[in-house]
């Protein structure tokens, strides 16, 4: 047995490293079988010689983010341990360091996990990609990070957010309003992914003149998408003929992005999903890159992974 001693620098670091509620130092022990005590700012690790070499060397290659007091996620310690276990260290901190782009409330956005990253560098070098994925994954959210930035920077003249009207156990004909008031609900997701990058009360001049369109993708039908910067949404909630449609949209310097998870479909049964079609037909074709993020990718509130966890051992057991 071994035991060490890892003396933090400050309360801040400490509170960062351990998470809410310790959660992360749990974490770290089920991964490791590593018993782990904070006592103020000093970390305290017992358990085997390698169990505690593997835990300091997670722990420290986390240090960019506690160290500063920056909190630690569990995505973050989940990915240090496939840095860690690969040899892949030097790659880990370069994912700390490559912001994508600062929220308006000043919070950095940057790829999480190795899949994301893949995820992200697949749409800047690919003008049609695929993020398959479970909720909070940030397939939507990151493509729509890099589609604000590239808006920003003139490389395309507009965004075009784009989602299958859908209705999860609803009937849009049951809706109050005209079709735009009634469609909303289902592109709300896609407006709040914008609220993140761009003062709320410039998106309707944006809107007006053009610059941003969210729509419901039956909108796309007989266009030609110069120029822009296509999301779809929702994809596995398309049909196969739905999706061939807004696939052969893409014009002239434009990129597409199309995501979604097909684990949870809300077609009628016995529908095939276009976005499982899709994948099954064009994996092979050059120029389309497909993305596939996992439970492990999950970066909302923790009890999302464990959520999207259960399910996934319900459903394949």
């Amino acid at each position: 047995m071994a035991s060490e001693t890892l003396e933090l620098p400050t309360q801040d670091s400490a509170i960062a490293l351990a998470g809410a509620r310790e959660e992360n130092l749990e974490l770290l022990s089920r991964r490791t079988g590593v018993t782990l005590v904070l006592r103020g700012q000093t970390l305290l690790l017992s358990g085997t010689d390698n169990a505690v070499e593997r835990c300091l060397k997670v722990i420290k290659s986390l240090k960019s983010f506690w160290g500063e007091g920056k909190a630690v996620t569990s995505p973050d310690i989940m990915t240090a341990f496939q840095a860690v276990d690969t040899g892949r260290t030097d790659e880990f901190q370069d994912l700390h360091r490559n912001v994508l782009a600062t929220t308006r409330r000043g919070e950095v956005v940057r790829a999480k996990t190795f899949r994301q990253r893949q995820y992200v560098k697949a749409i800047q070098t690919h003008d049609v990609t695929f993020g398959i994925g479970p909720a909070g994954t940030g397939k939507t959210f990151l493509a729509a990070v890099l589609a604000v930035q590239t808006l920003l920077r003139d490389e395309c003249d507009r965004i075009i957010l784009t989602r299958p009207a859908v209705e999860a156990g609803e009937k849009l004909g049951f809706l109050p309003g005209d079709l735009q008031q009634k469609v909303n609900p289902f592109l709300r997701p896609l407006y709040d992914s914008l609220y993140e990058f761009i003062d709320p009360e410039k998106i309707p001049d944006l809107l007006e003149r053009g610059k941003i369109e969210v729509a419901p993708l039956a909108y796309m039908r007989g266009r030609t998408l110069n120029n822009a910067f296509v999301i779809v949404d929702e994809a596995q909630n398309t049909t196969p003929a739905q999706l061939k449609m807004v696939l052969t949209r893409l014009g002239a310097k434009s990129r597409m992005v199309v995501t979604g998870d097909i684990t949870q479909t809300d077609l009628p049964k016995n529908f095939d999903s276009g976005l499982v079609v899709a994948q099954r037909i064009l994996k092979n074709v050059d120029g389309i890159a497909f993305c596939l993020l996992s439970a492990a990718d999950v970066i909302r509130h923790p009890l999302v992974q464990k959520i999207v966890d259960a399910y996934e051992r319900h459903e394949n057991g």
